[in-house]
């Protein structure tokens, strides 16, 4: 399960979105590491649509700091502002380009974010946790 709390994406093991390495170039890898606060750690959630009524599906989830179904980039704060993206199943820093696979969405039920692209594909730290490597992988939500 991930949060978006104060700029940073942090999972309920304390780690945090990270852009490896703080090389801000195209195709750089994303992981999760401990917090250090630097700015290759830092996003911001730039929703698609603009809020005019309070929608069933855009309702803000306290708990977890994003809308539901609501989609959404996620920008990294590095100088270039490049986009999270997927290139095969690994979660990467890309120039935004307008693909889906640079669009996401929080998925309520599942309590996972998912990639618009792949409707079925969740965040995810590879190797189960055991390494820093974040991909897009099937929704199981076996953790909770």
């Amino acid at each position: 399960m991930w949060e978006y709390k104060d700029g940073h994406l942090l999972n309920e093991k304390g780690k945090v979105l990270d852009v490896a390495g703080h090389r801000d170039k195209q195709h750089n890898n994303i992981g999760a590491y401990r917090l250090h606060n630097g700015l290759n750690q830092q996003f911001d959630l730039i929703y698609v649509d603009e809020w005019k009524e309070p929608p069933k599906k855009g309702e803000l989830n306290e708990d977890f700091g994003m809308y539901v179904e609501r989609p959404f980039h996620v920008r990294s704060d590095l100088p270039r502002g490049r986009y999270l993206d997927i290139l095969g199943r690994n979660m990467v820093i890309k120039t935004p380009n307008g693909f889906n696979t640079q669009l996401w969405w929080f998925d309520q039920k599942s309590r996972t974010i998912k990639n618009w692209n792949n409707k079925g594909w969740s965040w995810d730290i590879h190797s189960a946790g055991r390494s820093t490597n974040m991909q897009a992988w099937n929704t199981n939500s076996g953790w909770w």
